[in-house]
């Protein structure tokens, strides 16, 4: 019997273009499903995003005093263009998320094999977690695609001299839009203090002409400028962007919160965002990416995600709302896990082809099954879990098009505002203005004169009445 030669498959030349392959359709088919259907409405953080995003003026600089503001800003061209509605909310996170898979699908391909990196951007992007924030219509979204993109340029720019001023350029107009999301100076810190340390990186900064460094520095303060006065207008602003509270927290609540996150395998659940981020099987990957990262802790790249991992640790619990910063870390030690796990079975069977493709049958359907109960529980725990599923709104869906006078509650004012100022036909008030009116579930009530003619309501069990159209009575 003649010996086996892998490479001599096709299946084996093609494994990794058809593994990318499957990694787009993937990516594709999760970003279309979770912005269109699951779960399909708006939850509390994103009409308040909403309001922020309708405050913007761009001839008012006070407007423009937030956190957040690139943000704010590309879902206020949003709604300008489309309207208000659920879709044109989420666009500017989902275009985000396809941008920030895609720098991190290059980013595992670049640090990793390119099997490990495909094995862990499957993972990553059938995670509850990314496919949340992914839909969701808050900034939130970019913490994710801030870190991936400005690690993923550094290492371009470490890496090659091809199109370094370029890289260069790129990625100081990143950092410093960076610096208007909370919490993200602390990766620009780790990379800076990597580059300090570590010798290798150190030796590769000094190789840049000090030419560049200077255009750099010079579009970076450019930039800064408008955040800076801001911060100087006012100084609450520096706090939030630094993460640190108004007031003192509690610590026994946050860790709590950190723990139901994180591991909170026996009890899953949540309110609006879906706990814990990571199967089980996944964590336990990651544990022991943590282990490779520590042993194999004289690498650069290593070094970046240790002390990113240490500026974070503290931060997040000061600010447990805060956790979606920590997902492309985790990624990262995943992928750790993955290139360990991987490994260490071709160490045992370095010339065995059977080894060697029997050790990537439990792999693959480890991998299968992580991606498939991951897409899975999100799908159906946001359609259908009663704890889950009441958090998010479709209400702004279900105003028939010819309402002329929408009553609302004083605290529902603000984002219905910001739909009457996109529908001019449209008058939104706490009172009735008309002899035919529709009022929201909140500002329900016995309105004189007027008798109830119809109840739009929702397939919920719970809340499904969400707006009662109201009309003269007749004398």
């Amino acid at each position: 019997m003649s010996k086996i030669n892998i490479s001599d498959l096709n299946i084996y030349r093609w494994r990794y273009l058809v593994g990318y392959g499957l990694v787009a359709i993937g990516l594709i088919a999760i970003l279309i499903f979770a912005g269109l259907y699951s779960p399909g409405g708006l939850s509390y953080h994103e009409t308040q995003s909403v309001i922020k995003s309708g405050l913007i003026k761009y001839n008012d600089f006070s407007s423009l005093i937030t956190s957040n503001l690139p943000y704010y800003m590309m879902q206020n061209t949003s709604l300008a263009i489309f309207g208000v509605s659920i879709l044109s909310i989420k666009i500017p996170s989902i275009i985000l998320a396809f941008l920030s898979a895609i720098g991190l699908i290059l980013l595992l391909k670049n640090w990793f094999k390119p099997s490990v990196g495909i094995l862990a951007s499957l993972i990553a992007i059938s995670t509850g977690q990314f496919i949340f924030i992914a839909q969701e219509g808050t900034p939130n979204i970019t913490c994710l695609f801030w870190s991936v993109w400005l690690i993923l340029i550094a290492s371009i720019i470490s890496q090659q001299k091809k199109l370094r001023k370029l890289m260069i350029v790129i990625f100081a107009v990143l950092a410093i839009l960076s610096l208007y999301t909370p919490l993200s100076i602390y990766l620009l810190i780790a990379l800076a203090s990597a580059a300090i340390i570590h010798p290798h990186l150190r030796f590769l900064v000094k190789q840049i002409p000090k030419k560049e460094i200077v255009i750099g520095i010079i579009i970076a303060v450019i930039l800064l400028i408008p955040l800076i006065l801001a911060i100087i207008k006012t100084p609450s602003l520096g706090m939030t962007l630094l993460g640190i509270p108004t007031g003192w927290p509690n610590f026994g609540a946050n860790l709590a919160s950190l723990g139901a996150q994180y591991f909170g395998f026996a009890n899953p659940g949540g309110s609006t965002l879906m706990t814990p981020f990571f199967e089980l099987g996944s964590m336990l990957i990651i544990a022991l990416g943590v282990y490779d990262v520590i042993k194999n802790h004289v690498t650069g790249k290593n070094y970046i995600v240790i002390f990113w991992s240490i500026f974070l640790i503290p931060v997040v619990i000061l600010n447990s709302n805060q956790t979606s910063i920590t997902f492309l870390p985790l990624v990262l030690l995943l992928a750790s896990g993955l290139n360990r796990l991987i490994g260490s079975w071709y160490e045992l069977f370095p010339r065995n082809p059977y080894a060697r493709i029997g050790g990537l049958i439990p792999l693959i359907i480890l991998t299968s099954v992580l991606v498939f109960s991951g897409t899975d529980r999100y799908i159906f725990g946001y359609r259908y879990d009663p704890n889950i599923a009441p958090n998010f709104s479709h209400d702004i869906n279900l105003i028939p098009s010819e309402t002329k006078n929408l009553v609302v509650t004083d605290n529902e004012l603000d984002f219905y505002n910001v739909i009457a100022s996109y529908n001019k036909d449209l008058i939104v008030s706490t009172k009735q203005t008309t002899d035919t009116f529709l009022a929201t579930r909140g500002a329900k009530q016995q309105f004189k004169g007027y008798n109830i003619a119809k109840i739009i309501t929702t397939s919920n069990f719970d809340r499904g009445d969400r707006f009662y159209l109201y009309t003269k009575s007749s004398q």
